[in-house]
C-alpha cells in the first residue's frame, strides 16, 4: 500500500473531482487515476461511483478515507514520537499572511532554527480566507491570519498571538487635516477588500459614511506605505502596536471610533489538537513580538 497514494486519496474527497486534487497536490489526473486504481485492486472494491459526472466516494471509499487520515496522521506524528532529547524534529505545513511575513515570522524561525535544526517548516503565503480554506481542507497544518471574520469555517480554532491596530496613514503636509477632508482629496490607496482587514476596513468606512476616491488596491503593507510616503494617496493599514514607533515620518490618525484593533492568530482544524509544532511557532511569533 503507497502512502502517497492514500494522501491522493484523501485529496479527491476534499477537493471533490481528480483534476482539482491533482493540482492541489501536484499530480496529473492520470496519474492521480493511477492511484485511485491501484488502491481499489489492493482492497478489492470500488472506492468512487463514477456513473455520475463528478465521482462520489462509495460506503468503502468514505471508510478508507477516514481509516487513512487516521493512519497518515500517525505517520506523520512519527518523527515527533522518536525525538527524545526534547528537541522539535519532522514537518510543519504552515501558511501565512504578508503582514506577519514582513513582520515577525521569519525573526520567529530563524530562533526555532537554531533551537531546533531537525525541524523543517515550509511557508506558503495567502491572504487570510484563502489560507483558512487550505487548513481545513488539510493542505496546510496550520496558518498565521488574521483572527477569522464571519462567516467563517466552523472547523477552525484559533490561538491569538499579537494585536494589530489599524491606522490611517497620509503623506507628512496633511498633518493636521481631519480624515474627511484627506479622503475627499487624496486617492485612498486601499487594503486588498477580498482580505479580512480589507473588509474590517470598508465596514468601518461605511458606518461612518465616509467616502473615498478610489486609487490602488494592495495587499502589502510595506507597498503601502512606501506609496504613501511618496505622496500618492492615503491608506488605513493593519500595524502591530510594536512596530508603530518604527513607522516612517507620515501623518497618522488612529481609524475606528473606538481605533479598529484585529487578532492576528494561529490557525489550525478544530478536531486536531495544536500540535507540538504549531505551538511552538506560534510561541515563537508571540516572543519576537514581546521583543519588538
Amino acid at each position: 500500500m503507497s502512502l502517497r497514494a492514500l494522501r491522493t486519496l484523501i485529496a479527491i474527497a476534499r477537493h471533490g473531482t481528480f483534476a482539482r486534487a491533482g493540482e492541489a497536490i501536484g499530480l496529473t489526473q492520470s496519474a492521480v487515476s493511477l492511484h485511485v486504481k491501484a488502491l481499489e485492486e489492493e482492497f478489492g472494491t470500488r472506492l468512487f461511483d463514477r456513473s455520475r459526472r463528478q465521482p462520489v466516494l462509495t460506503e468503502p471509499g468514505r471508510k478508507l478515507v477516514a481509516q487513512a487520515e487516521d493512519l497518515l496522521g500517525l505517520y506523520d506524528r512519527i518523527p515527533e514520537a522518536l525525538s527524545d532529547d526534547g528537541a522539535l524534529t519532522g514537518r510543519l505545513r504552515l501558511g501565512a499572511i504578508q503582514t506577519a511575513l514582513a513582520g515577525p515570522l521569519p525573526d520567529a524561525l530563524v530562533a526555532l532554527r537554531r533551537a531546533h535544526p531537525r525541524l523543517r517548516v515550509h511557508v506558503s503565503s495567502g491572504m487570510s480566507a484563502e489560507l483558512a480554506r487550505l487548513v481545513v481542507g488539510g493542505e496546510l497544518d496550520a496558518a498565521i491570519t488574521t483572527e477569522p471574520v464571519r462567516p467563517h469555517p466552523a472547523e477552525l480554532t484559533w490561538t491569538p498571538l499579537y494585536e494589530d491596530q489599524f491606522w490611517v496613514l497620509a503623506p507628512p503636509e496633511q498633518q493636521g487635516r481631519a480624515l474627511p477632508q484627506m479622503l475627499a482629496e487624496l486617492p485612498f490607496i486601499q487594503f486588498d477588500p477580498q482580505t479580512w482587514a480589507g473588509r474590517m476596513i470598508a465596514r468601518e468606512l461605511r458606518r461612518q459614511g465616509l467616502q473615498v476616491q478610489q486609487g490602488m488596491s494592495l495587499d502589502n503593507r510595506e507597498v503601502i506605505l512606501r506609496m504613501v510616503a511618496g505622496g500618492l494617496g492615503v491608506a488605513v493599514v493593519p500595524i502591530p502596536a510594536e512596530m508603530v514607533p518604527e513607522l516612517p515620518p507620515l501623518c497618522r490618525l488612529p481609524f475606528g471610533r473606538p481605533q479598529l484593533r484585529r487578532r492576528v492568530v494561529l490557525l489550525q482544524r478544530r478536531e486536531r489538537p495544536a500540535r507540538r509544532l504549531a505551538t511552538a511557532v506560534g510561541e515563537a511569533v508571540a516572543r519576537t513580538m514581546r521583543k519588538t
